[in-house]
């Protein structure tokens, strides 16, 4: 039975491709997606992609990796600057599920509000400023650093 990673992108992640082109590329959510499960097909991983611009909707699918995933990815988007009940519902799975935070965009060469992020006090390791690549290397770190 191969493993499962839940990946969450958060808001306005619906809009790649369109939303700002010069800072997060041309790319879709569905590619995206498409390029996730092809690199989890490839380790024997199932990657299952869900996107939401609902917190109480990310933070239900961040609950259902206790009984239904092996790890997760999240891409919190905005939230990670605002959201201490994400930040919350992440401290729940810490050190009983793996879980990578990863950003398109280098966070840390952004705007000040953007340098603080919630989220990564939670997870075990944050991939950011690499561009939709920052996803592949998050499912590789999950897959030998986690799962075997």
């Amino acid at each position: 039975m191969n493993k499962k990673i839940l990946l969450i992108n958060g808001p306005n992640l619906n809009l790649l491709g369109t939303r700002e082109p010069e800072i997060y590329g041309h790319n879709t959510l569905k590619d995206l997606e498409n390029m996730c499960i092809e690199t989890g097909k490839k380790l024997n991983i199932d990657v299952i992609c869900q996107q939401s611009n609902h917190e109480g909707v990310i933070m239900d699918l961040i609950q259902s990796v206790h009984k239904d995933y092996d790890a997760l990815i999240i891409n919190p988007a905005g939230y990670s600057h605002s959201s201490i009940a994400i930040m919350d519902s992440l401290l729940s799975l810490s050190g009983i599920k793996p879980m990578i935070e990863v950003h398109i965009s280098n966070i840390a060469k952004r705007e000040d509000f953007r340098h603080l992020s919630y989220v990564s006090k939670a997870v075990d390791g944050t991939i950011c400023g690499l561009g939709l690549n920052g996803y592949n290397l998050a499912i590789n770190a999950i897959n030998t650093l986690f799962l075997k």
